[in-house]
């Protein structure tokens, strides 16, 4: 059931949007939309505007915060941090640490799937602005702490890294990890990634570095082929302890 001041999804008529439930009003170019009836409701249950057109209710999931949630920068895509679930196991035992928050984007999906998630940014204001798309997707389970993950401490399954990594903080990763455990770096430079492999091989038993290349497909009265877009993003290095 939606409670005031939850983040929806109104779908219809060929475009979605991300509102709050409650007091005020979406205003369309289908018509305007009370969003005070939306408390109370649940996912499709269908809302209709002044002029008639209808809009169906979702609740949000992460990859719905990826392509709506504010941002403080670009994100790691969700094929990536795919990688990073599939390639660390990560599962609903897993303590989680990440760094690099930015808009909390990864957290996110990783706090659909942990434990626990604590995720490290150094800079305030892109800490505060993850901490509320936090917040709006409804995790308890996830911590923004606006602090250098250097200063981190405990004990941890998996370790994500998504920053300008140096070699301290791939040294720093290694001794939060429980034996076993996982260390994933997201690095968009082929420079960064040497530093993480060449600092994590002195160390971790394996290391792993892997491109995902995404190619989504389109499809026309022509033929279908695939589509133009840029589908390289950066390189994803797993290091086991």
């Amino acid at each position: 059931m939606i409670e005031p001041g939850d983040r929806v999804l109104l779908v219809g008529e060929g475009r979605e949007f991300f509102v709050k439930a409650g007091a005020g009003t979406l205003s369309t170019d289908k018509g305007q939309l009370d969003l005070a009836p939306i408390v109370g409701a649940s996912a499709g249950d269908v809302f209709t505007t002044h002029t008639g057109a209808q809009f169906t209710l979702r609740v949000p999931r992460p990859t719905d915060f990826f392509t709506h949630g504010k941002r403080s920068g670009a994100p790691m895509l969700p094929k990536d941090i795919g990688l990073v679930i599939a390639y660390t196991g990560m599962s609903n035992r897993d303590e989680v640490l990440d760094a690099g928050t930015g808009s909390g984007i990864a957290a996110i999906y990783f706090g659909g799937i942990a434990n626990s998630v604590k995720t490290y940014e150094v800079r305030p204001d892109f800490s505060a602005l993850a901490a509320k798309n936090i917040r709006e997707a409804k995790l308890d389970n996830v911590e923004a702490i606006a602090a250098d993950v250097l200063t981190a401490t405990g004990t941890f399954d998996v370790v994500h890294l998504d920053m300008q990594i140096a070699p301290e903080y791939v040294a720093h990763a290694y001794t939060l990890l429980r034996a076993g455990g996982y260390l994933a770096c997201y690095t968009p430079f082929l420079e960064q990634m040497a530093i993480v492999v060449d600092t994590a091989q002195e160390r971790f038993c394996e290391v792993h570095t892997h491109e995902l290349i995404e190619r989504e497909m389109t499809r026309s009265k022509r033929g279908t082929r695939p589509s133009t877009s840029v589908c390289h993003s950066g390189y994803v290095t797993i290091a086991r302890k």
